[in-house]
């Protein structure tokens, strides 16, 4: 195990979470929860995507969502930005900070955005140069990064290879999605060994979905290896629709238990992010997907009842 004293979590909830609700969640309830999130210790959160309400009607009010959130000092708020369109309704709702998306997968793209990686990336080049020109930081999403719904396995040289133009174009950040949660912690680690060639490990961030249980021994393992950001969602809000009834993103307290097991400091108050996510999983009419949020928040029922 490397020596690492701290992480940093990157939560993802609000908005990856949240995306694929087929019912409308209101306003306010974005609101209320991303201000929870925001005053538990958490130094960056992804809030919404600028999106075409076409595309994702679940985050048509993301200009509001965004305006209307407490914003302390230190936390990072981010947004998920498509397109050129996108980047310039960030940036007048004074968005600082976004992120753009890829995939390792050929396939993949073609089902989710509708062009090829090439395309994708060409396309991302105007949004982080205006991104640049507007002195905004900028994360990359590679989906698939660990295995694919229509292709299957994907090698670490298939991640290399899309990694290799994304970074050319300046982003600051890589996040490496397995997408369908079908990684193993070897390949985990095949796959950090593999991008470290490229770029800093301070520049690498995972993201892990849950689907086959193995997101926290993923995570184990990519801490072992020098990676020290990791996505989370709180209580495992997310599902993967490329996997039905699958479980989706890692949740934030599972991590969390974790780390603070491990004696690595988040810096996050693990309490606030359970009462945070019992009160979105309350509003969505869904039980909770972190083990130890149900677990903690039994042992609170249980001594309320005595």
């Amino acid at each position: 195990m490397n020596n690492l004293s701290h992480v940093t979590l990157i939560e993802v909830g609000p908005r990856d979470g949240l995306q694929n609700e087929a019912v409308f969640v209101p306003t306010p309830i974005k609101i209320a929860l991303i201000n929870l999130l925001s005053h538990s210790g958490l130094t960056n959160i992804e809030t919404t995507s600028f999106v075409s309400p076409k595309a994702i009607p679940q985050l048509v009010d993301n200009e509001a969502v965004f305006l209307a959130i407490d914003k302390p000092a230190g936390v990072n708020f981010s947004a998920l930005v498509p397109n050129v369109i996108g980047m310039e309704r960030a940036l007048r709702a004074g968005v600082q900070h976004i992120a753009i998306f890829t995939a390792a997968s050929e396939a993949f793209n073609q089902r989710n955005i509708r062009c090829s990686i090439a395309e994708s990336i060409i396309r991302c080049a105007p949004v982080i140069e205006l991104a640049r020109a507007n002195n905004v930081t900028i994360r990359a999403y590679i989906s698939c990064a660990l295995g694919c719904p229509y292709e299957g396995s994907i090698s670490p040289q298939q991640v290399c290879a899309v990694v290799q133009k994304i970074i050319a174009l300046g982003v600051d950040e890589v996040s490496f999605g397995d997408t369908i949660g079908v990684g193993t912690p070897k390949q985990t680690i095949e796959l950090i060994n593999a991008v470290a060639d490229l770029l800093p490990l301070s520049q690498v961030a995972m993201h892990f979905h849950d689907t086959y249980g193995q997101a926290v021994a993923n995570i184990y393992a990519a801490l072992a290896h020098g990676v020290y950001r990791f996505d989370s969602s709180v209580a495992g809000i997310g599902g993967c629709p490329y996997a039905q009834g699958a479980s989706g993103n890692v949740a934030t307290e599972d991590v969390l238990y974790l780390m603070h097991g491990l004696g690595v400091a988040t810096g996050v108050d693990i309490f606030k992010i359970v009462m945070a996510g019992d009160m979105i999983c309350k509003a969505l009419g869904r039980k909770n997907q972190s083990k130890v949020a149900t677990a903690l928040l039994g042992n609170i029922n249980t001594c309320n009842r005595l």
